[in-house]
């Protein structure tokens, strides 16, 4: 079983009178620096000059600094910059201005995993990775709550590299929904797993082709719209509170048995070895081989796949629909 921490287990006075350098203020970076100094603790920021999450962080009472800057002012640097572009920024900027006992954190594990980021023996390496996109950490730390974070520590050259990832943690709000134990191996292979095989890349292809053989079939477009897309928050609200028996247990008896008798035909042993073979890809690193590669031509597959989905039906027919439904919160791309 995992070991979690808690708000009782933390012991924030490692942080104080430490200067925390939020390098990258984008979906996390926002999140992590307003709930740091809401916390008490002493936040600095560093962005691109004359960027738009610069002038947001202005208006959210920062002084934006440079990446090297921030790293030579601050004890704790935390890297919230995209993963492609991290290494760089870490060697022109981050390392030539970092001092013995200093503590460098990520929120995700790519880079040390898999050798991007190859730090100096005299520092602590930490990683806390909240469980949810910067928005939701920000709207739940506001609320008195938190999202779930995991830690994990690559070098300990302090002693103290836990307490000090569990202080931030605590910071961010992390501890009051509890923070996992983890390696950074563990949480990079099972993000990117999560992410290919079930989130963003099964579950949006599973939408797809739903979608795809309602309207084959002679179905309405908006009909079909709605049994595959609209309809999914339902349901993934309901695993959310209760987990997939809780979803059947909410649904109607006919939901459940089709579901039960159909849905190991669409995901079945096919299924289950391509995600082998995902995982294989992602555990040998030849995914992030191929992902730094697209990188250093200017991303033009993820580019093309962009405007593809952009242009799909279902998301041509999902904009007029949405617009009609105000209630939702539309937004668009």
């Amino acid at each position: 079983m995992a070991t979690i921490y808690y708000e009782k287990d933390v012991d924030r006075t490692v942080l104080e009178g430490k200067t925390i350098a939020i390098i990258g203020y984008g979906s996390q970076g926002h999140a992590h620096a307003q709930n740091l100094r809401d916390s008490g603790f002493t936040v600095i920021v560093a962005n691109r000059p004359g960027s738009a999450n610069a002038r947001l962080a202005e208006e959210h009472g920062f002084t934006v600094h440079s990446a090297a800057e921030a790293a030579a002012k601050a004890d704790v640097i935390m890297m919230l910059l995209p993963d492609q572009t991290q290494s760089s920024v870490f060697k022109s900027d981050i390392l030539p201005n970092l001092a013995e006992g200093n503590v460098l954190m990520f929120s995700h594990g790519f880079n040390i995993h898999f050798n991007q980021i190859v730090p100096p023996d005299n520092i602590d390496v930490v990683m806390i990775a909240p469980k949810g996109p910067g928005h939701l950490v920000r709207s739940e730390y506001e609320k008195g709550a938190g999202v779930a974070c995991l830690i994990a520590i690559d070098q300990d050259y302090s002693g103290n590299a836990k307490k000090i990832g569990l202080a931030y943690g605590l910071g961010i709000g992390g501890a009051r929904a509890g923070i996992i134990e983890t390696t950074f191996k563990e949480e990079t292979e099972t993000d990117l797993f999560g992410e290919q095989a079930v989130l963003c890349g099964g579950v949006a292809e599973l939408i797809r082709s739903g979608f795809e053989v309602m309207v084959e079939n002679g179905y309405q477009p908006e009909v079909a719209y709605f049994e595959v897309l609209h309809e999914m928050k339902l349901i993934v609200d309901l695993f959310y509170q209760g987990g997939i028996s809780y979803m059947n247990y909410s649904v109607s008896d006919t939901a459940e048995y089709g579901g039960h008798t159909r849905g190991p035909r669409v995901v079945n042993d096919a299924s289950r070895e391509a995600m082998h073979e995902i995982m294989a890809e992602i555990q040998n690193g030849s995914f992030a081989r191929e992902w730094l590669t697209e990188c250093l031509v200017n991303t033009p597959v993820l580019k093309k796949m962009r405007e593809r989905d952009h242009e799909h039906p279902i998301e041509v027919i999902g904009r007029k629909l949405r617009k009609m439904m105000p209630f939702v919160n539309p937004k668009e791309v």
